[in-house]
């Protein structure tokens, strides 16, 4: 993106090009993507819509989300409950051999792991709540239709 600034078009010898240096973190912060993709004022939806479109548009998007949870939950909690009760005939049926000592130790052994890995990123979820927090302060309209189409596309 640099500038040129040429000094006489008939002197072709002694013409000079002259570029402006531009810093790419000062260009990257003033010109972010989603001003190119959405415009230059995007900023809270609530300064740009009325309250019934705020609610519509959270609304639809809210139960797209939900029915979507609720289809991918189905179709996890099938595969989960499917898998384990294969697993309790083929134990039961002689097939399998399941230690299930060893298997609590496991699990108990994953708990801690996980445990610990939370705490380490105890960081990083706060910061990504307070951003959700300060969206939800910003758009509370919008973020009211999301949460009801959310449980309306989960009932449905």
């Amino acid at each position: 993106m640099a500038e040129q600034h040429g000094q006489g078009q008939g002197d072709a010898e002694g013409e000079e090009e002259a570029y402006e240096v531009v810093d790419l973190t000062e260009y990257a912060r003033n010109h972010q993507w989603w001003t190119r993709v959405f415009g230059s004022n995007s900023g809270p939806i609530a300064e740009k819509h009325s309250v019934a479109t705020q609610i519509v548009m959270g609304g639809v998007t809210g139960w797209c989300a939900g029915y979507l949870c609720q289809r991918v939950g189905k179709i996890a909690a099938t595969a989960v409950g499917g898998g384990f009760l294969l697993l309790q005939i083929a134990n039961h049926t002689g097939y399998v051999q399941v230690d299930w000592k060893k298997v609590e130790k496991d699990v108990n052994k994953a708990k801690r792991r996980l445990k610990k890995k939370a705490n380490q990123a105890a960081p990083e979820i706060n910061t990504f709540i307070e951003e959700a927090t300060e969206f939800v302060k910003r758009n509370i309209v919008l973020s009211s239709g999301f949460v009801g189409g959310f449980l309306l596309g989960l009932a449905s």
